[in-house]
């Protein structure tokens, strides 16, 4: 049963649960042999991540970045580093690990900033698509799904830190914004 200010449930828990096992199984087959570091985009990358790289079948390391360019629903279009990476990705082959990619304006932010370390490759693997909000065109090699211009929340997604631990991803009441 969804909660109270969701207004309808876009992806349930099962249909997650079977992408981030085939996403990866791809994974494990392209960076087979290669010196991997998942950089998670917290907060929201959380659950996604973290049921990710449960299914990689390869040695592989973790680490963490957390911007913000948000208040509340709406994107202050200014992007800050509030926790930088605490390992070298210099000559490493880099896969960043994002809940959404909706402007892409964070994410060219944050990719720009991981070439300045010069790894040996830098790829994006994101939950949930929503290319209709595009201002910066963005390569996204593993992709979750693809949604519509909605305010969603769930499975690590939030709206004013809550609702991240919901199991599915659901569309937002607009009373609940």
């Amino acid at each position: 049963m969804p909660h109270k200010n969701i207004e309808e449930i876009l992806i349930p828990g099962n249909r997650i649960n079977k992408r981030v096992v085939a996403i990866a199984r791809k994974i494990s087959r392209d960076y087979r042999n290669k010196d991997l570091v998942f950089v998670g985009v917290l907060k929201g990358c959380a659950l996604f991540l973290s049921d990710l790289i449960k299914e990689i079948n390869m040695d592989c390391s973790v680490d963490f970045i957390c911007l913000s360019s948000y208040s509340g629903a709406q994107s202050t279009g200014v992007v800050r580093t509030i926790l930088d990476l605490r390992q070298n990705i210099e000559n490493k082959d880099v896969l960043v690990v994002e809940d959404i990619v909706d402007s892409g304006l964070t994410m060219n932010y944050l990719l720009r900033n991981l070439k300045t370390r010069r790894p040996r490759s830098i790829r994006v693997c994101t939950l949930l698509d929503k290319p209709s909000c595009r201002k910066v065109s963005i390569p996204i090699a593993y992709a979750g799904f693809k949604i519509p211009n909605k305010f969603v929340v769930g499975y690590g997604l939030d709206h004013n830190e809550l609702y991240r631990n919901l199991p599915y991803i659901g569309v937002l009441k607009n009373s609940a914004i």
